[in-house]
């Protein structure tokens, strides 16, 4: 009989340990199930790359590690073409992405990238926080994209290996390589130039030899990338001034709790600040750097100029996308 029963508590005890093990094993398979993955083209020194690591931390924090994310930066996990349509379908979870090649998904964005369409920095920040930036936020929504805050990513402007450009004639004559939308290229070739796309680990070495006379981008990317080196002319026309988003995917998104999509926006409006605090930083480092090596830094005292001959891609466009026209005028008039 005592053997008997040692039996039957040698099995209930086994039974126990099973039942615990499987139990230890879904939780796991619970914990694996909210772990986020996250796509950043930036390494994670940028202030992009900082500020989602720091969007992470307070995600998993808030959550009470509901919910961990994890980022991948320098494009690990592809361009970001294939990001974006990872982020759509569900494959990643969230991702910081640059308004200027989301045009082809989400044709709203496209008026983000119209030249001059926002007067400075301060100006685009205010305008996507409020009514304007929900509205290309419901765009970004219908294409499962959730864009919870908005980053910045610097004001664009021209420089060349040849002379400073302070009018639109300047730029006549010039090849000037542009990234590869039509809307920059029609930019150039307004001003009389010739702008040519191109792959952006090439300028450099076709800035040196002639094959272009110069290309535009912020103070960062013009500095790290050793722009400034050969293309001596820095002339801030600030001719582009493009937003990013944080976004997650749909359907992440519908998967968390009122409270946890609380705590997941309020860390991705943290990130936002942190980002652009970040940003502006690294604006003046990079400033000051070119500077320190003899670049030759002109402000553009007329902009209207430059902007008088961007009419004809503004009347090519509200007629190509009439739909867009109203998020074009509002633009414009929250800037008057």
């Amino acid at each position: 009989m005592q053997t008997n029963k040692r039996l039957k508590m040698t099995s209930h005890v086994k039974a126990a340990a099973m039942i615990g093990m499987l139990l230890s094993v879904s939780i796991s398979a619970a914990v694996q199930a909210d772990s986020w993955r996250g796509w950043n083209v930036h390494p994670p020194s940028y202030p992009n790359g900082k500020a989602l690591e720091s969007f992470a931390k307070e995600v998993a924090e808030k959550t009470d590690g509901r919910v961990e994310p994890k980022v991948y930066h320098n494009a690990v996990l592809g361009d970001q073409p294939d990001a974006i349509e990872q982020v759509r379908s569900g494959a990643l979870d969230f991702a910081n992405f640059n308004m200027g090649p989301m045009g082809p998904i989400v044709p709203a964005t496209n008026v983000l990238s119209l030249p001059f369409i926002f007067k400075s920095p301060e100006d685009m920040y205010r305008i996507m926080d409020g009514e304007i930036g929900d509205r290309f936020a419901d765009a970004l929504a219908k294409k499962n994209l959730i864009a919870l805050s908005w980053f910045g990513s610097g004001a664009r402007s021209l420089y060349n290996t040849d002379h400073p450009v302070k009018t639109p004639d300047d730029v006549e004559g010039l090849k000037f390589r542009v990234m590869n939308n039509d809307l920059y290229v029609q930019m150039i070739d307004e001003m009389g130039g010739n702008a040519t796309p191109m792959a952006y680990s090439e300028v450099y070495q076709s800035l040196k030899t002639g094959v272009i006379d110069g290309a535009e981008n912020n103070y960062p990317s013009y500095e790290s990338s050793g722009h400034y080196e050969v293309a001596k002319y820095y002339s801030l026309t600030e001719h582009l001034i493009l937003p990013e988003c944080l976004c997650v995917a749909k359907a992440s998104w519908e998967e968390l709790s009122d409270e946890d999509q609380q705590a997941v926006r309020q860390a991705a409006e943290e990130a936002a600040k942190k980002q652009r605090q970040l940003w502006e930083e690294s604006v003046q480092k990079s400033r000051q750097k070119v500077l320190d090596a003899d670049v030759k830094i002109n402000e553009v005292d007329d902009k209207s100029a430059f902007q008088a001959k961007m009419q004809p891609i503004y009347d090519e466009f509200i007629q190509e996308h009439p739909d867009l026209e109203s998020l074009v005028t509002d633009i414009q008039a929250a800037q008057k």
